[in-house]
């Protein structure tokens, strides 16, 4: 509701005294509710400054929420744990924090004790916040580093169980070594062993570390 003062001054009307309440289109307003009123006012300004200023807090959106790891740590474009580590381009957390989607992962590194073991890439990755583990999908890459063979993978889906240290492409992949390509059926590596299993190969070949 909007209203105006009267400020003119009729004939015979009373000078109001300052201990008065100014007189508002027929309703009386005294000096707790001009404090009153002044007082939400300055708090709207205060707060609109806040925010504006980009001092205030400002929620997360939906879907956008900082992930938090059991073990592990978030810094700008890339995520770390003990087990292993991710730059990214995007990355979201489920609405009750247990998963993560992490998008255009590059420099992923895999390890083993403690040390770098492998290399990833992976166009999206689904990682458990609790567990640790993590499913890559889409254009996947992987090279065993400091490898004199040489041994590279390519795949369309990685799964990584943390508890076993090992990675598992269940899906027909490419196994690369030195000049050599060859397509498998199944892809187990073991990082605990060093052990790289292959599956669908005339039979199955374990190769040793």
């Amino acid at each position: 509701m909007i209203y105006e003062l009267i400020g003119k001054r009729r004939p015979g009307a009373v000078t109001p005294s300052r201990g008065s309440a100014m007189k508002i289109r027929g309703k009386r307003i005294g000096k707790r509710e001009i404090g009153i009123a002044v007082a939400i006012a300055l708090g709207i300004w205060l707060v609109g400054g806040f925010i504006i200023a980009g001092l205030g807090p400002v929620p997360e959106p939906p879907g956008l929420a900082p992930i938090i790891l059991k073990g592990g740590k978030v810094r700008g474009n890339r995520i770390a744990t003990k087990s292993w580590s991710f730059d990214y381009t995007r990355a979201r957390l489920s609405p009750d924090g247990t998963n993560g989607n992490i998008q255009g992962v590059r420099h992923g590194i895999i390890m083993r004790k403690g040390k770098p073991y492998a290399e990833l890439s992976a166009e999206d990755i689904q990682v458990n916040t609790q567990s640790l583990d993590f499913t890559a999908i889409g254009k996947v890459h992987i090279v065993k580093l400091h490898d004199p063979q040489k041994r590279s993978f390519d795949t369309d889906f990685a799964n990584w169980i943390n508890s076993i240290q090992t990675l598992t492409m269940p899906h027909p992949s490419y196994f690369h070594t030195g000049s050599a390509t060859l397509k498998v059926q199944k892809i187990t590596m073991n990082f605990k062993t060093g052990a790289v299993h292959l599956e669908g190969i005339s039979g199955n070949i374990v190769v040793a570390h």
